[in-house]
């Protein structure tokens, strides 16, 4: 049995290839996703490390203490303490940055700290600060402000006072809450960081141990030494396990979401494996009942058919294992250069050996699996079939089994069931968690009715080829609907990745169209002047030279103001309903006058208040009552707004402005200059249009669609060579029928022509019901994402649709070159011998 298990592999080994490159597609997606995801550990455990490298005490603020940092007399005891052999504070502050097109960017200034050893950053080029007009900046904000090794670099001090430095070195920093959040780092002599304003006290002290004490020994004589519960005193080995605990669960979740494309990836392979095996097997029926004849048992003939899943298996998961090296280095490469960091992007392939098992336990138990419905129905083959001329799979055509009903009803009823209860509830994640389920239970339950739906949409599809080519389109319609189960399981593949990038596509492009919306009702000024830094205002008088402007018509200019329990908006009362109109819920903003508030609708809900109601603001000046006038609504809205008066009074050491809005006066030509000339004076003024902020909208849109047409694009790849094994596999079995029609008259031109339509005809069909379903399922979730403060627009790209389809046709056509190739180079003599 053995001797004929493998006599028959290398007799069918050809047909076995595109379904090995199928499975070892998604062995590779899925093997890369998990050496990222090792990759992506080991590199944040080193980053990570360098906050800790040579540190064996740190001591941070507790939080049970209202200090804003550590004092200096607590420095000094924490450097006297028994086994401390050094100690260095560290401490940032605010200092944008001038980049070389003369506008700030938000930068952090660090100290240099004394002991080498407890710097937590590498000298990359050149050399740290000795002086006090001397800096070193991150690779990656030399790179990004444009910034070489001796330029000046100039810092903006208070009232953007300018502060020259030149630039000795470049280093490269470790991941930390300033690297994480994207701002620029830059590294000062402590005498010079000592002059940046505003004086700041340190927010951790680090040190290491004396020769002859432990860490454990060191930290407890720093507790002692500072006493009280105002501090939390860590050994270095307490502060790396803690930093590694927490970005293990930001690692783990960008794996895990790359998981999920990897597991849609491996149904789609497993559907191509099964429908693959079953073809196979309706193939082999004089060959399975001939061997019954001689002898072979049922659980003979089973085995013989899992060895051959598991052979193939197991070689597409060794060419799926070490694809997937490929892919982790291509995804690192692609993430590097996403989030940019100077210089080359260091690859890294650790492969464990839990790697190594996933990728032989998925690839081998994902076909074996497949292959065991197949492999069941091999034994069930009579010995008499030996006797009969080999038949047609079209035996496989059955009427729909009450079973298979059932499991589409019970589907679909979970499926409309939970997607109504998501479409019910309230709140921003869970219901468009529980109506995505539902849609994935929809979609089971149309992959279930496959074999009932192929009839109607291959006639609908059938009518346009039909029309065009004649008879050879006619043959090809007949022949993708004379076995609705397996037309249907090799389209349902296709029609589960169609699905979800049109799902995906939907949901994107009405969330576009819903943005842009919100920036034309939010931005009704022609620009708006912003801070490129938030903690910087614009000066005052910014504004009264823009308004002197002869091409301006009117400036508004608004404030922002924190709160204890909010952020509040300040902005002229004579923009409001002009260049200032949130949507409003209630009440009316003709009422907004000094001492009254007009709330977000949300925030309002939130802490139960209402038009009329009376709010207690907290700022740093004192308690402030104040009446609500209003509740609004929109995006990016602050917690409430009030006049430019209130808000001067709620803060009285605010000096500049937040922002500023500007109309132009009715064809003004050459605006955008005028502003451009007046803030061209100021770093940290930043014009910006609707125009500008929807195309920046809009960008960040397409590359998250972007990225997840690439993820599932691979199931789709592995949907389409589940076409071509099926039009290859059709084509050996249909040899004696393909000769015959060429001995009545088909030339090799219209049999290939036959082949490519039966192929296009399962193409659209997988595209045409999972672009139908995509549209619906892309409804259900904007429906979800909407709330009573944003509704999302319902938009369906048609032109991506287009594409798509015309991409479906277009792959179509190349799955079925190999197969239309072989079936017309066949002779009709050969043909019509086949048994």
């Amino acid at each position: 049995m053995l001797r004929t298990i493998i006599a028959g592999l290398k007799a069918r080994t050809a047909r076995l290839v595109l379904s090995s490159v199928a499975i070892a597609l998604g062995v590779a997606f899925v093997t890369g996703t998990l050496v990222l995801g090792d990759a992506l550990n080991a590199s944040l455990r080193d980053e990570f490390a360098k906050g800790a490298r040579g540190v064996d005490v740190s001591i941070t603020l507790s939080g049970r203490t209202d200090l804003k940092g550590i004092a200096p007399e607590d420095l000094a005891k924490i450097r006297q303490a028994p086994g401390v052999g050094g100690a260095d504070a560290r401490t940032s502050k605010p200092a944008p940055l001038l980049a070389a097109n003369g506008k700030a960017k938000p930068a952090f200034a660090f100290p240099l700290a004394d002991n080498e050893e407890l710097r937590e950053y590498d000298l990359a080029d050149g050399r740290y600060p000795g002086g006090p007009d001397e800096i070193a900046v991150d690779v990656r904000t030399a790179e990004t402000a444009k910034l070489s090794i001796g330029k000046p670099v100039t810092l903006l001090g208070e009232g953007e006072q300018r502060r020259e430095y030149t630039l000795v070195g470049t280093y490269r920093q470790g991941v930390g809450e300033v690297s994480v959040s994207g701002f620029d780092h830059v590294v000062l002599s402590t005498e010079a960081f000592a002059a940046l304003e505003p004086e700041r006290l340190p927010y951790q002290v680090v040190g290491f141990k004396a020769e002859g004490f432990t860490q454990e020994q060191v930290a407890e004589n720093v507790r002692k030494a500072l006493g009280g519960d105002a501090y939390t005193v860590q050994t270095g080995e307490q502060l790396t396990a803690a930093a590694l605990e927490r970005i293990s669960s930001r690692s783990f979740e960008f794996t895990t979401f790359l998981l999920v494309f990897a597991v849609i990836a491996l149904i789609v392979a497993a559907m191509v494996i099964y429908n693959t095996f079953t073809i196979l097997v309706a193939q082999r029926t004089r060959e399975l009942a001939l061997m019954r004849c001689v002898g072979a048992s049922r659980e003979q003939v089973f085995r013989g058919v899992l060895v051959e899943a598991l052979v193939m298996g197991f070689t597409a998961s060794v060419i799926g294992l070490a694809g997937g090296l490929g892919v982790s280095a291509l995804l690192q490469k692609a993430i590097g250069g996403f989030l940019g960091g100077g210089g080359e992007v260091a690859v890294r392939l650790p492969v464990t050996v839990t790697t190594v098992l996933v990728a032989f336990a998925v690839g081998v138990l994902v076909t074996v699996l497949a292959a065991v419905l197949p492999a069941r129905k091999a034994t069930r083959v009579h010995p008499v079939a030996a006797l009969r001329t080999q038949v047609d799979s079209s035996e496989e055509v059955a009427r729909t089994g009450t079973l298979r009903l059932l499991s589409a009803a019970l589907l679909g009823v979970a499926g409309v069931g939970t997607t109504a209860l998501g479409l019910g509830m309230e709140g921003e994640e869970l219901p468009m968690i529980v109506s995505g389920a539902g849609t994935m239970l929809l979609l089971g339950a149309v992959v279930v009715l496959g074999p009932l739906l192929v009839g109607p949409v291959n006639r609908v599809l059938g009518v346009v080829p039909k029309a065009l080519f004649g008879v050879p389109a006619k043959l090809a319609a007949a022949n993708a609907g004379r076995n609705p189960k397996r037309t249907a399981a090799t389209t349902a593949a296709l029609m589960i990745g169609v699905t979800i990038v049109g799902m995906v596509t939907v949901v994107a492009n009405s969330a576009k169209q819903t943005a842009n919306e919100q920036v034309e009702q939010r931005l009704p000024a022609d620009y708006t002047v912003t801070s490129s830094v938030y903690s910087r205002p614009l000066p005052k008088d910014l504004a009264a030279q823009l308004a002197a402007l002869p091409e301006v018509a009117k400036v508004a200019p608004t404030t922002r103001l924190s709160a204890e329990h909010g952020q509040f908006t300040g902005v002229s009362r004579d923009a409001l309903g002009d260049l200032f109109r949130p949507k409003v819920e209630s009440g009316t903003l003709d009422d907004l006058r000094d001492g009254t508030v007009a709330l977000n609708s949300a925030y309002a809900k939130e802490q139960g208040l209402a038009v009329g109601s009376t709010t207690a603001v907290e700022t740093e000046s004192g308690t402030t009552e104040l009446k609500v006038v209003a509740l609004v609504s929109g995006q990016r809205l602050e917690d409430g707004v009030v006049t430019l008066e209130t808000s001067e009074r709620l803060e009285p050491g605010l000096d500049g402005y937040h922002g500023i809005m500007i109309k132009l006066k009715p064809g003004a030509a050459n605006g955008r200059a005028a502003v451009e000339k007046v803030t061209d004076a100021s770093p940290l003024a930043v014009i910006d249009s609707a125009a500008e902020t929807k195309a920046q909208l809009n960008e960040q849109l397409d590359k998250v669609l972007a990225l997840v047409w690439a993820l599932i694009g691979l199931a789709v790849v592995i949907a389409l060579f589940g076409i071509a094994n099926t039009l290859t596999l059709s084509v050996l079995e249909r040899t004696r029928e393909s000769a015959l029609l060429r001995a009545l008259g088909l030339t090799r031109g219209q049999l290939r022509l036959m082949l490519v339509v039966e192929s296009i005809l399962m193409a659209m069909m997988g595209a045409a019901i999972g672009l139908v379903l995509g549209v619906g399922f892309g409804w259900v979730i904007t429906q979800s994402l909407s709330s009573d403060t944003l509704s999302v627009a319902f938009t369906v790209p048609f032109g991506q649709i287009g594409v798509m389809l015309a991409a479906a046709v277009v792959a179509a056509v190349l799955a079925a070159a190999l197969p239309a190739r072989r079936a017309a180079r066949t002779s009709v003599v050969a043909g019509m011998a086949e048994a």
